[in-house]
């Protein structure tokens, strides 16, 4: 996002208040920014952004192709997609509507209190689901967006009640 904005690191940090070298090792994955950090620094490009004109929507953020799992589908599916994506968590669909999520930590939680690998595996997602992630339309900006991530895991971004991506903190990242 600040090479799209064609800023220097060291301008980014005269605007944001953060120094120069901090910007550079987050953007090297050196080091791992705090939340204020982070936010301070999407909120600086994004004003700079909206001065400019070009203020980024969730529609251009999002990873697009949604991998989810279905909600009658049982948990080792789900454990199996996790593996075989390499992600961590997986919105839940009836249909195309979204009625949960589903993460790692969710599963291992569910071990954790007792049940056995065989009943969690062969236990319905819809009976252990999450809430599902918060859903937003492919215009909302980029400050309501990073407003919204730091609660979640994840949002996904809707056209016309079709999901059309899903924005992540490895996506915010990205941007930086």
């Amino acid at each position: 996002m600040r090479k799209a904005l064609d800023l220097t690191q060291t301008q980014l940090a005269a605007a944001s208040g953060i120094s120069q070298s901090t910007i550079a090792k987050i953007e090297k994955n050196t080091i791992s920014a705090g939340y204020d950090t982070i936010v301070r620094l999407f909120e600086t490009m994004e004003a700079m952004k909206d001065d400019d004109g070009k203020g980024l929507t969730a529609a251009e953020i999002a990873s697009k192709g949604v991998v989810s799992i279905q909600s009658g589908e049982h948990v080792k599916a789900a454990s199996d997609l996790m593996k075989s994506t390499g992600f961590s968590q997986v919105p839940v669909l009836t249909g195309e509507l979204p009625v949960g999520s589903i993460s790692e930590k969710s599963i291992l939680g569910l071990l954790r209190q007792g049940l056995t690998m065989d009943e969690l595996s062969n236990t319905t997602i819809s009976k252990v689901m999450s809430d599902p992630y918060p859903l937003v339309s492919e215009t909302t900006p980029l400050a309501t967006i990073t407003a919204m991530i730091s609660g979640c895991d994840a949002i996904l971004v809707s056209r016309k009640g079709s999901v059309i991506g899903i924005i992540t903190n490895a996506d915010m990242l990205k941007l930086i």
